[in-house]
């Protein structure tokens, strides 16, 4: 996937069209593009502080033809300025 296909435009709109609605499930922490575990097919990776079965069900599992992935990073805080 280069910085110009298809495939990642594709994915980026994805990612724009359903931030929002991610971002207010409660637990979720961030959005973001990855990679699945074979490091070639992209996905949506919705960051959580916790795997709970509430947030499980809330995400769902594809997006406009995008898989999607649910990561555990526990509470994103932002830096104090270092």
């Amino acid at each position: 996937m280069t910085a110009e296909s298809p495939e990642l435009a594709a994915i980026q709109r994805a990612l724009a069209a359903h931030s929002d609605e991610l971002m207010a499930v409660p637990g979720v922490v961030g959005v973001a593009i990855g990679l699945l575990d074979d490091g070639q097919t992209p996905c949506l990776k919705v960051l959580v502080e916790a795997s709970t079965p509430d947030v499980q069900a809330r995400i769902p599992r594809t997006l406009d033809g995008h898989p999607v992935v649910v990561e555990v990073t526990g509470p994103i805080r932002p830096l104090d300025g270092r």
